[in-house]
């Protein structure tokens, strides 16, 4: 699967000219890689801290940095992406420890808070809001914003749309999920908010906009967190689209409604970095 997705992001996804991709380590010990996606245009001051998808199995930053190529141009910010651990080798929560350990690894480097914005999509969305979570009750400084993609915010799979949205959903295999929670959590809580953002503390969270298709399966994850954050006092816009699929921003380029949606991101991010 993380073959196939890798050799289907090279042909697929073509990264905007110029862009600057450099592979680096957050840490001393050489454990956590990550992928600097810099436009020619972008700020390095500003920076978005980026979380791919995957289903916490597969994926990586090299199958999403043509989508945070053109995210970079637009929004003229740069973008750090972790190679961040993935079961079944590493269950939870090696993958919120190694977000959590690449947002302080940008702190420790003199990026402003208020510079930085985090972002996923899919169980990278969930990721970065289960790092908001971390950051709002470790009282740690507050990035400038936050985006998600389809975010999957509630591990505990009790969202309605799992069951309504289940003929109509073109991507994810609804049936699969029991199984991809219990390899990625092993032993611990699905309501732990760090795996469930969804039942997460965001008090004096930054803005945030999540992007989500009005088909999909987790089209819930995405109301419900909106609906939580929200009556935490968050400024928290859900944008739903119609007729589109998992994640479609991936396809920038290819799929009008993908450069459409980044766009909205970018202005997003401009209004609040």
């Amino acid at each position: 699967m993380r073959a196939r997705f890798e050799f289907q992001a090279r042909l697929l996804f073509q990264a905007t000219p110029f862009t600057t991709l450099l592979p680096v380590h957050l840490d001393a010990a050489g454990t956590l890689p990550a992928l600097w996606v810099t436009a020619k245009n972008a700020n390095l001051e500003k920076v978005i801290l980026y979380l791919h998808g995957g289903g916490y199995f597969f994926g990586s930053p090299s199958t999403h940095a043509a989508m945070l190529a053109r995210l970079s141009e637009m929004s003229g910010m740069s973008c750090l992406l972790p190679e961040y651990r993935k079961a079944p080798e590493h269950q939870f929560p090696g993958a919120v420890d190694d977000a959590v350990a690449a947002y302080k690894y940008l702190l420790d480097r003199g990026y402003a808070p208020e510079n930085i914005a985090l972002g996923g999509d899919s169980a990278g969305g969930g990721l970065a809001f289960g790092l908001l979570h971390v950051i709002c009750s470790q009282n740690l400084p507050r990035p400038g914003a936050i985006f998600g993609l389809s975010p999957w915010s509630d591990l505990t799979l009790s969202g309605e749309t799992l069951r309504s949205n289940a003929k109509a959903e073109a991507i994810l295999p609804v049936e699969r999920l029991p199984e991809t929670v219990a390899e990625y959590l092993g032993a611990a809580d699905p309501s732990d908010p760090r795996a469930s953002p969804l039942l997460g503390d965001f008090t004096g969270a930054p803005p945030v906009l999540i992007q989500v298709g009005d088909k999909e399966i987790l089209l819930d994850d995405s109301r419900r967190l909106g609906a939580a954050l929200q009556a935490q006092g968050v400024d928290a816009t859900v944008d739903v689209w119609p007729d589109v699929p998992h994640v479609w921003q991936i396809f920038q380029g290819r799929l009008r409604q993908a450069d459409q949606a980044l766009v909205k991101i970018a202005a997003f991010l401009a209004s609040h970095i």
